[in-house]
């Protein structure tokens, strides 16, 4: 049996997109081991961390390969480190049994192109799609839509971003 405190947290980054009109993008999950409640499947793009990679280098990239965006520029960094953990039950079967959550550095990003752009059925670089279906949403009403382990991360990113979900 594998002590789950002793395992570590995956390192990762999380991308809040905004519009023109304050509004952030979120993705729909498709239901995979980590992600097992069809009520709360919206979330934001987020993903690992190659070995040796920049966390901002990180964001850009896994933002294209979930979502096919380029066209956004920087406009905040959330303070600190944001972590969860996974649901005890999902541990081994998710990531191969080798974390018990993430570590994830957050980064804000307006959105400077055309919706037409985004394409979520064929994510850039080829990669196989990872959300069924996205919109706009105001900020604050994200963690609720979000499945619940990762309901207090995500507060915390309100936190960070609150201001950045203004219009421009």
């Amino acid at each position: 049996m594998v002590d789950i405190e002793k395992l570590p947290y995956r390192p990762c980054v999380g991308a809040a997109v905004f519009n023109a009109t304050g509004h952030v993008f979120i993705g729909r999950r498709f239901a995979d081991e980590e992600h097992t409640d069809d009520n709360h499947a919206w979330q934001m793009p987020q993903g690992g961390i190659d070995k040796g990679e920049d966390p901002l280098t990180a964001a850009i990239r896994e933002l294209y390969e979930e979502t096919s965006i380029r066209s956004v520029r920087v406009i905040g960094e959330a303070p600190d480190w944001l972590s969860y953990d996974i649901p005890r039950e999902v541990v081994g079967r998710a990531w191969k049994g080798k974390y018990r959550g993430q570590k994830q550095k957050w980064f804000a990003f307006r959105f400077e192109g055309e919706d037409d752009e985004i394409d979520v059925a064929h994510p850039g670089g080829g990669h196989k799609a990872e959300f069924s279906a996205w919109r706009w949403e105001r900020l604050e009403r994200v963690p609720e839509l979000i499945i619940p382990f990762k309901r207090k991360v995500y507060d915390q990113v309100v936190e960070a971003f609150r201001t950045m979900a203004l219009p421009e």
